[in-house]
């Protein structure tokens, strides 16, 4: 009798115990840190999409805009609440990573490995510990790899039915499931799983993925393709075109260089072992999504829901050579890196020290990814300037816009230069009473001037030489400046502006900014 492959067994108590540790530690870190600095501007930006629902946005799909809104409804605006749900999709990534590993064959060890690799990733602790698609993108990943993984041991149409479903929810999150889409296809065409292209599973998949994410495209067609627009500027203006070695060195520092044995390994399993090769699609999937973000000068972070494949087969083929060789000091050893590993670079990817440590940390271990955007920096890395200076500039724009008189308080729009600083606007400013900002910026474009003429205009983030191409009269209002902040969000006062030599609709279509 042929033995029973480990996935089709029943769970045993270690291998329960060990998931739930897994998971409760992931969780544990997350509720510990995730209510670190501040909001992120990300955060503010799709709070607000979520208060203005719609079938996309310029620079997004959907989905997280309606996460928001929902999680705000259920949970509140705290940044515990805002930031649970990714906390919750990274300990199911990870939960389920551990469950692939042991559907490709791994033990224990090779669960635990698996699953500490995925728990110490620097980009994974960083996306899961706030609120953004990226941690929605990567469980979808995870999901749709199981789905996969389980058409190539069912000929039955119904995995290929979830996988549709998964795929077109994931669309509506991110754009980047189309990475795995196609190293889908290609590993299909690649493995002799191509014979299910001879069946109805893939293509009822194709057309339920299609039919989830036609309201979007519709969305797109009617708006002129603005996320098209939004990727080309960025690509020109705001993203570093990293080299093929930038971009190896970005992987390999942002999922831990002590895992690089690890996902390694994972490679050889998929394309050089008897136990990876009935497998072999879901290495096609990480090598094609990887070569296609070399190609299209992606963003290191883009390639991170791919990770937990070959964390899965690695681990499993480590655990066979470790077997193998009697090498059971080795076992711990790796685990036991990975650990100190993971606990040495964390700060790097949550706030877990009080930034002026973090700052003299940063400094003393010198790990630091390429940039991925063309800013220049302050003494902190983006993720995190990115996080502070918001209340603060709110509440001197409440200064400003309670120093003019009421006649001109009921007129006064607040125009912000970038998605951020209106995010802000229209998070903190209820408190103060100031009305939702405008912007140019992305999806806040779209929504328009609103009602005002613009005969008074608060200004965040403009140049004296740009306001005073459409204002006649132009004063200081007030100066900004956090340490911590994003230097460009320092650099321009906030001004106050009236006599508009055009009215605001007339300026609006030269305000547009996508990036």
């Amino acid at each position: 009798m042929s033995p029973v492959p480990k996935d089709s067994r029943s769970w045993r108590r270690p291998d329960v115990v060990l998931l739930v540790a897994l998971v409760s530690v992931k969780l544990l870190v997350h509720f510990l840190f995730n209510g670190g600095y501040g909001y992120f501007r990300d955060e503010l930006y799709f709070m607000a999409c979520g208060e203005r629902l719609d079938w996309g946005y310029v620079d997004q799909p959907p989905l997280v805009a309606l996460v928001a809104c929902c999680e705000r409804w259920l949970l509140g605006n705290s940044l515990f609440a805002i930031r649970f749900l990714p906390a919750l999709a990274g300990a199911t990534k990870l939960a389920l990573a551990v469950v692939m590993t042991r559907r490709l064959g791994g033990g224990l060890f090779a669960q635990g490995l698996a699953g500490v690799a995925i728990l110490v990733a620097p980009v994974c602790l960083g996306v899961d510990n706030y609120f953004s698609m990226n941690a929605f993108d990567q469980l979808f990943w995870v999901i749709a790899t199981l789905l996969v993984l389980q058409t190539c041991r069912d000929d039955r149409t119904r995995p290929w039915i979830g996988l549709g479903f998964v795929v077109g929810v994931a669309l509506l999150n991110k754009l980047s499931i189309l990475f795995f889409i196609f190293g889908l296809a290609v590993g299909l065409m690649l493995t002799p799983q191509r014979r299910a292209l001879k069946t109805r599973g893939p293509w009822i998949a194709a057309l339920i993925a299609l039919a989830l994410f036609a309201p979007h495209v519709v969305w797109q067609i009617q708006h002129g393709w603005p996320t098209l627009e939004q990727l080309a500027s960025g690509r020109a203006t705001k993203n570093v075109l990293l080299s093929p070695f930038d971009f190896l060195l970005g992987v390999i520092l942002e999922n831990h260089p002590l895992s690089l044995p690890v996902w390694i390994a994972g490679l050889a399993f998929f394309f050089g072992s008897a136990a990876g090769k009935p497998h072999r699609i879901l290495g096609w999937i990480f090598v094609t999504a990887a070569a296609s973000l070399v190609l299209l000068h992606g963003k290191t972070y883009y390639l991170a829901p791919a990770f937990p494949i070959v964390f899965a087969g690695g681990a499993c083929a480590l655990e066979s050579l470790f077997e193998r060789r009697a090498w059971r000091f080795a076992k711990a050893a790796t685990i036991g890196a990975l650990v100190a590993g993971g606990i040495l670079t964390a700060p790097m990817a949550i706030p877990a020290l009080p930034v002026e440590t973090f700052i003299r940390y940063s400094s003393a271990i010198g790990l630091a990814p390429p940039k991925l955007e063309r800013h220049e920096m302050g003494p902190l890395p983006q993720q995190y300037a990115d996080m502070f200076g918001w209340p603060e500039m709110v509440a001197a724009v409440a200064r400003v816009y309670e120093g003019l008189s009421p006649d001109e308080r009921a007129k006064c729009a607040i125009f912000a230069s970038n998605y951020g600083e209106a995010g802000a606007i229209d998070f903190f400013g209820p408190a103060y009473g100031l009305p939702k900002a405008i912007s140019g910026h992305n999806n806040y474009f779209l929504w328009g001037p609103r009602d005002f003429s613009g005969d008074v205009l608060i200004t965040i983030g403009q140049s004296m030489a740009d306001v005073s191409k459409s204002y006649a009269r132009v004063e200081v209002g007030a100066t900004l400046h956090h340490p911590y902040a994003m230097p460009y969000e320092n650099r321009d006062p906030i001004y106050v502006c009236r006599e508009p030599r055009r009215s605001l609709a007339e300026i609006w279509p030269s305000t547009k900014h996508f990036n």
